[in-house]
């Protein structure tokens, strides 16, 4: 063999593996969260690392079934955001994988506290207090009392006014369904949920969609996590935030590596990078306006301030436990959702 040929040889076996590399180099997150929020994480990472990202956004319980029906030959690597509660369901189910980054050490003690209620195989990347936000303009409107408390969206004058999401598809109306039943006890909380129900107009499929609608005209009221209510505050739109009187439960919107994934590497790389002050201090810049998990990550001044909310102690290890997950929702599904409204 010539240098030349020699050369050539050396070249082809650089590309060659260079091709091989770079397919390894790709990543499929599921992300649960604000599709701009998704989209600004998938570029980042891209920009970070060089490694492909292929981003699918759906709400955390539509994302939870989907991770649950590819367990015999998982598509995803990553599951991040969206709230806690279906994380740890999918860590029950053995459909995660622990996992200890090396960042854990600048992360706040209640993501940690969701990492060991689920053997780390899940971990907290932002925190966000549940409440509702009205549309000022259509209230005045329409001559309504300014609702401050659970209580009032349940007066016959708001018939017709509220919106929230489907508690089987989405996390944040799962978070509203068991905030009620440990807020109220579940008697007396799903008394709560039957005659709110004879006021929803519409139950959406993504738990962010109630407060977008309402910021467009479309409903008065929306049942949100605050900080989707102050988002659409600050993209212009009438839309007052409140925090209910009676207090209130709240998310803790996690990440979780899939089990038997085809990127592991990737997914690890990827997880810890989502841990950084750097990433987590960017979500403001889209907009989204939850309190981040890592201590250093700079916080926007809209950032609701949950030190100032009167928070439940909510309890994520039960009520992110499978068969009470099943229960509770096939217990709202039969009483009601099928209600005459």
């Amino acid at each position: 063999m010539t240098i030349n040929h020699f050369r050539t040889a050396a070249v082809a076996a650089l590309l060659l593996s260079g091709t091989a590399a770079s397919n390894a180099d790709s990543l499929t997150l599921y992300c649960a969260a604000d599709e701009a929020w998704c989209q600004q994480i998938k570029t980042g990472f891209e920009a970070e690392t060089g490694i492909t990202v292929d981003m699918t956004r759906k709400s955390s319980g539509e994302t939870y079934a989907q991770v649950r029906a590819e367990s015999g030959n998982p598509k995803g690597d990553v599951w991040w955001g969206g709230t806690g509660d279906p994380h740890l369901q999918a860590a029950e189910e053995d459909l995660t994988v622990a996992y200890e980054s090396p960042m854990r050490g600048e992360l706040y003690d209640w993501a940690i506290r969701q990492a060991e209620a689920a053997g780390n195989k899940t971990i907290g990347v932002y925190s966000g207090a549940l409440g509702f936000g009205y549309n000022k303009d259509l209230l005045a409107k329409n001559n309504l009392p300014e609702p401050k408390c659970w209580a009032d969206l349940i007066k016959p004058e708001y018939k017709g006014q509220v919106q929230m999401a489907n508690p089987n598809s989405s996390g944040t109306a799962y978070t509203m369904l068991a905030t009620m039943v440990q807020l109220m006890g579940e008697e007396k909380g799903f008394e709560y949920l039957k005659a709110l129900h004879a006021n929803i107009n519409q139950y959406t499929k993504s738990g962010s969609a109630p407060i977008k609608a309402a910021g467009l005209g479309e409903t008065t009221i929306g049942i949100v996590f605050m900080h989707d209510a102050v988002a659409q505050t600050a993209a212009g739109f009438p839309i007052v935030t409140v925090a209910p009187c009676e207090g209130t439960g709240y998310e803790i919107g996690s990440m979780s590596l899939i089990k038997d994934a085809r990127n592991p590497e990737s997914a690890k790389k990827f997880y810890d990078w989502a841990l950084t002050a750097d990433m987590q201090s960017k979500a403001k810049d889209v907009k989204s306006f939850q309190l981040p998990s890592n201590k250093n990550a700079t916080v926007s001044e809209l950032t609701p301030d949950l030190s100032s909310i009167k928070l439940i102690d909510y309890d994520f290890k039960k009520y992110g436990s499978s068969d009470e997950r099943k229960r509770l929702l096939k217990k709202w599904d039969d009483e009601v959702s099928t209600l005459p409204q």
